[in-house]
C-alpha cells in the first residue's frame, strides 16, 4: 500500500504529509492540501472542487505542477480540471 502511495504522490507531484513537519518549513502545495480534504467519503468531500478549495481556505490561486521536463509548474487554478462525478 505504501508503495501505490508513493507513486501516486510522485505523479501527482505532491510530497508526503509527514506528522513531524518542521513548522519553519514553506506551506505545502495547494494540490496536496485539496487531495488531503477530498479523501474522506461522502457528499461534501465528493463536492469539493479545487477552485472551491482554495477560496474556502484563503489560498493563492495557484499550485505547482510536474511539468514533463521535471521541474515544477506555476499553474492557475482555472488551468486545472474540476472534479467530475462518474
Amino acid at each position: 500500500f505504501q508503495e501505490i502511495s508513493r507513486h501516486v504522490r510522485e505523479l501527482l507531484g505532491i510530497e508526503e504529509p509527514l506528522f513531524s513537519r518542521s513548522i519553519t518549513l514553506p506551506y505545502r502545495d495547494n494540490m496536496g492540501l485539496f487531495l488531503e480534504r477530498k479523501a474522506p467519503t461522502g457528499k461534501k468531500a465528493d463536492a469539493l472542487t479545487f477552485s472551491q478549495f482554495i477560496q474556502k481556505a484563503g489560498l493563492e490561486p495557484y499550485t505547482t505542477v510536474p511539468s514533463l521536463h521535471g521541474s515544477p509548474t506555476m499553474v492557475g487554478v482555472d488551468a486545472l480540471p474540476e472534479s467530475q462525478d462518474m
